[in-house]
């Protein structure tokens, strides 16, 4: 809906700037102080760019092109895209079989999505691409943020306002040069974004944290496992969307290997 007034960088910016905004006034309110370590402020920027800046553009951009029904389900490919993070990155382990299953297995999922027995079908190889890289830099933002903000032990609300506050400011000479799509502000997509800023790109980020503190990463990313479930129903319900039948059957896959993959469901012993 904010795609209506904004470009893909105006989405981008809108809703991270009133993130921003609704971060800072509230860390206000709790008499927080924002980090003041510059080697975390590097460290936060990175994780705006992997958490705000990139996917943010890249969505926008995909549904210029595709669903947003489709864009919500391809985000539930984040957890297993957090899990290949872990197992390549972010430690000394080979990969257990029960994970290299469970990324094959979301694999297939994804294929199943995206209808690949039809060559994509009408969705644009660029947007998938674009979908599939903004997922893997949520997947590498969880493992980075476990490793690199949290052992600071600050506040939920601080590391968010700042971190939220620097993809703010990340994109803001973007959407001075090409931000508004079009003078013509209706009331429900401007309600759109304040809602995608306010509460998405907000409080959620508070309430993120929190949950990557008290469980780990991988917990943390299966967030994503939400976003389907609400993508369709609210793409169905304002946007007048359709899906196929691969779409849910692909997300269950989706699901289903990500499970495997963070041993909910054991195959092995």
């Amino acid at each position: 809906m904010g795609l209506e007034f904004l470009t893909p960088i105006g989405v981008a910016f809108g809703r991270v700037s009133l993130g921003a905004l609704t971060l800072v006034f509230w860390a206000r309110y709790k008499g927080i102080e924002l980090p003041k370590d510059k080697k975390l402020w590097l460290h936060l920027w990175v994780v705006a760019l992997l958490l705000n800046v990139i996917p943010g553009f890249l969505f926008a951009f995909a549904e210029t092109k595709v669903t947003s029904i489709l864009a919500g389900i391809i985000n539930a490919v984040t957890p297993l895209m957090t899990l290949l993070a872990i197992m390549i990155a972010f430690r000394e382990e080979k990969p257990k079989n029960f994970q290299v299953v469970g990324l094959l297995l979301g694999f297939v999922g994804v294929l199943t999505v995206l209808g690949a027995w039809n060559g994509l079908g009408a969705n644009p190889i660029i947007a998938v691409v674009a979908l599939l890289f903004a997922v893997t830099c949520y997947g590498v933002s969880f493992p980075y943020s476990r490793k690199y903000v949290l052992p600071h032990k600050l506040q939920p609300e601080a590391i968010a306002a700042a971190q939220v506050s620097a993809g703010a400011l990340t994109l803001l000479p973007f959407y001075l040069i090409d931000g508004i799509a079009k003078d013509e502000y209706r009331p429900g997509p401007v309600l759109a974004m304040i809602a995608l800023g306010v509460f998405g790109s907000g409080f959620a980020y508070i309430w993120n944290f929190r949950i990557m503190e008290a469980a780990g990463s991988a917990i943390a990313s299966t967030v994503t496992y939400v976003t389907p479930v609400v993508a369709v129903i609210v793409g169905i319900i304002f946007l007048g969307e359709s899906i196929v039948w691969n779409e849910p059957v692909g997300a269950l896959i989706v699901l289903l290997g990500a499970a495997i993959g963070q041993q909910r469901i054991k195959l092995f012993r």
